[in-house]
């Protein structure tokens, strides 16, 4: 076999087994009614269970972008599938909320461990057309949303909740037999005899810093171990290992370029993952059951577009792809905002799916073409800080918006529905009223009509202000692109050129 076929092998291993953590996740999003009935759940519960299908991933991609040069691609691999398989067991046999949780948080783990070898494998097989391959490899993502949905929805709408959560074990298997025998790569960064010492310092103290908060916050969050101030108490922690990073790396900063970037995933994840549902939710009105569909459709949008990247990127850079994407997400989520029919909801809706189709792999492609010395850990830290970003500081945001657009307009509206409804919490970002869904339970049809349609108004108006986030990468972006545009042009670093701090 020639090294050619044997890229094409690694690459397509690769993209099954991101095919797998795809299926994974929404399986349990499209049965999350049915084992929750079955074992009891309150909606807590259902939603504790389908974080603990997230975070861990932030915690293996990080954690074994440290070190991956030493134990090598292949070994991942093994223990992403052992996650799989041991998750897909566990689920199956799962009978109490203990069980499936812990069944959910193993398929994470792989989940995270699988991302942490597929991204600087296919960089270094293809490290001439980075940012292209990893959108074609990222397609696997969305393209396992489309294989899924359409299984799930349509081949198996009346099995058991056990058999369905079953399918992630068939691409598991898949990619495991293709991988197995193959020779994997070395990463780029180890070829080139980069020090340990000089990887880490790509990312820098700050860099380190960013990441290990968010992490330490969401442990702190999600095990329950401090509810109140996880932020704060993983602000400090975070500063010891930037320290201690910033003291070994003698480079605190990193590379100025990687903490934007770094810092910028925040807002892109939200734009990308976290207003995902409430577009879903938009189409209820008018379209009914039909509206799952929609989640399907722009995953179909997006996997086709990534498999199309090449001519894209070549022809607007990365970066300029990477602006008119966040200019056509801001575009569609003003247009959602305001859209009052299915069609309207439709285009807009291919628009979002459109725009959202290059921000992931395009990121990842810049980072690995912009910082090759930094290796796995440039590259990956990237991915997980998105995902802990938008579960932890834009989720919260969005909801927030919810919460207090919905308290303003309720009030205007029916101040005796609002005293019935709502009542006083705290969380991260201050004080506020929430309506309580127990109590939204208990008032009249018409009372409740009165909710629905302020819940409307509000879901609307966190869309229109979500729009902000894409705008903001937007000017970003153009910074970006003048700054590349002063240096003679977007072009990717040679993995033996250092550079200074």
């Amino acid at each position: 076999m020639t090294n050619t076929q044997e890229d094409k092998v690694l690459f397509w291993g690769c993209w099954i087994a991101l095919v797998t953590t795809s299926f994974g996740f929404i399986a349990r999003i499209f049965t999350q009614g049915q084992w929750g009935a079955e074992l009891n759940l309150t909606n807590t519960q259902v939603g504790e269970i389908l974080g603990a299908g997230l975070w861990p991933f932030c915690i293996s991609i990080i954690l074994f972008s440290l070190v991956m040069d030493k134990i090598g691609y292949k070994v991942a691999m093994i223990l992403g599938f052992v996650c799989h398989i041991l998750s897909v067991v566990l689920t199956y046999t799962a009978k109490t909320y203990d069980q499936l949780y812990l069944a959910t948080f193993i398929m994470a783990l792989g989940n995270g461990t699988v991302e942490a070898y597929i991204n600087p494998v296919v960089a270094t097989i293809y490290n001439r057309e980075k940012s292209k391959w990893l959108n074609f490899l990222h397609a696997g993502w969305s393209g396992g949303f489309v294989i899924a949905g359409i299984l799930l929805i349509i081949a198996m709408p009346d099995a058991a909740w056990r058999t369905k959560l079953l399918i992630p074990a068939i691409p598991a298997i898949v990619y495991f037999l293709m991988l197995i025998g193959k020779k994997f790569p070395v990463g780029e960064s180890a070829a080139a005899g980069v020090p340990f010492r000089e990887t880490l310092g790509e990312v820098g103290g700050v860099g380190f810093f960013v990441m290990s908060w968010l992490i330490i916050a969401e442990i702190l969050r999600s095990t329950g171990l401090n509810t109140e101030n996880p932020l704060a108490i993983g602000a400090a922690l975070g500063a010891v290992v930037a320290i201690a990073v910033g003291v070994y790396t003698k480079s605190f900063l990193g590379r100025p370029l990687f903490l934007l970037l770094l810092l910028l995933m925040i807002p892109l994840a939200t734009t990308e993952l976290g207003v995902d549902s409430w577009i879903t939710a938009l189409m209820e009105p008018t379209m009914g059951e039909n509206a799952k569909w929609l989640f399907i459709y722009t995953a179909a949008v997006m996997t086709v577009l990534r498999f199309m990247s090449g001519p894209i990127l070549n022809a607007l850079t990365p970066i300029g792809t990477l602006a008119i994407s966040a200019a056509g997400a801001a575009i569609a989520l003003i247009g959602l905002s305001s859209a009052t029919s299915a069609v309207v909801i439709f285009l807009c809706g291919t628009l979002y799916g459109a725009a959202k189709a290059f921000f992931w792999p395009t990121t990842l492609g810049v980072v690995s073409e912009q910082f090759p010395r930094g290796g796995a850990m440039t590259l990956n830290g990237i991915s997980g800080t998105g995902l802990l970003g938008v579960g932890i500081l834009g989720a919260m945001f969005l909801g927030n918006l919810v919460d207090h657009t919905m308290d303003k307009d309720l009030l205007a509206q029916n101040q005796a529905i609002h005293a019935k409804v709502t009542e006083a919490r705290s969380g991260l970002l201050g004080s506020y009223n929430a309506i309580i869904p127990d109590k939204e339970a208990a008032l009249t049809a018409d009372e409740k009509a009165v909710v629905d349609s302020v819940k409307g108004g509000a879901t609307k108006n966190a869309l229109k202000t979500a729009s902000i986030l894409p705008f903001l990468m937007l000017a970003v972006y153009i910074g970006m692109f003048l700054y590349f545009k002063s240096k003679g042009g977007y072009k990717p670093v040679d993995v033996n050129a250092k550079a200074a701090h």
